[in-house]
């Protein structure tokens, strides 16, 4: 095994990240939250030549779909606690708004920047009142698929910036947005989705009140109402190699 001097930061995310995640029963604790801070210092560290990634240039001539996804993915490892990978959008793209159920993450720029709008869900049990409207107007069984939630944050991220720390309950939905050319992100995810366990990832789009409605707000915070929808057409994700240091846990 080589020294620690010697170790990948990748590899020391890596671990650290298994550290922190293997042990759901404590997550929240005060060795959880300490393990969290260590990742995170970690996850600040890291940059794109860590990873033998170097930053793409503005996309030139499209090319005929299927064969060019806005957002790639390269997949560095996974295990039962946790994913990690690199996202990598093309300029103008957008990963839509999606959620993270029961899902800690941690989410570190590598190269550009990156719009990250986030939402924390208000009681599940909560249903639309009968006269709440929306515009456009929705249809009946519509109103089966609204979330109740508050709008959490809104804020740019560059390679600069700390990482943007998602949990259970906090900034769990999210949207990342491509801003003023290509970008990526390394991402970690704990434990990794698995819709045989509950974590599939569902997709919303925030709607629209009538405007005669009045704004509602939960502790001073924004409500809105999201709408579960299908993964847009405009989205998909592809593969692409992994080329930086080897990681093994």
């Amino acid at each position: 095994m080589l020294r620690d001097n010697m170790t990948s930061i990748v590899q020391k995310i890596a671990r650290q990240a298994l550290v922190t995640f293997r042990n759901p029963s404590s997550f929240g604790d005060k060795a959880f939250l300490g393990n969290q801070c260590k990742l995170q210092s970690l996850m600040t560290e890291i940059r794109a030549a860590d990873l033998k990634i170097a930053p793409r240039k503005v996309d030139s001539a499209s090319t005929p779909l299927p064969h060019n996804p806005p957002v790639t993915y390269m997949h560095i490892c996974e295990t039962d606690e946790f994913s990690m990978g690199v996202f990598l959008l093309k300029s103008g793209a957008s990963i839509p708004l999606h959620d993270h159920p029961g899902m800690y993450g941690m989410l570190k720029v590598m190269y550009g920047k990156v719009r990250i709008t986030c939402f924390d869900r208000l009681d599940k049990s909560t249903s639309v009142a009968s006269d709440t409207q929306f515009s456009p107007p929705l249809l009946p069984f519509q109103r089966g698929a609204l979330r109740r939630s508050i709008l959490g944050s809104v804020g740019e991220f560059t390679e600069e910036s700390g990482p943007c720390i998602l949990t259970p309950d906090r900034n769990n939905l999210h949207q990342i947005d491509a801003v003023d050319g290509p970008t990526a992100f390394l991402d970690i995810l704990a434990p990794p989705y698995d819709p045989d366990d509950g974590r599939d990832c569902h997709y919303y789009k925030v709607l629209q009140s009538a405007p005669d409605s009045e704004d509602k707000k939960a502790d001073g915070q924004k409500e809105v109402w999201l709408m579960e929808v299908s993964q847009p057409s405009e989205f998909w994700c592809g593969g692409e190699p992994y080329p930086g240091p080897e990681v093994k846990i």
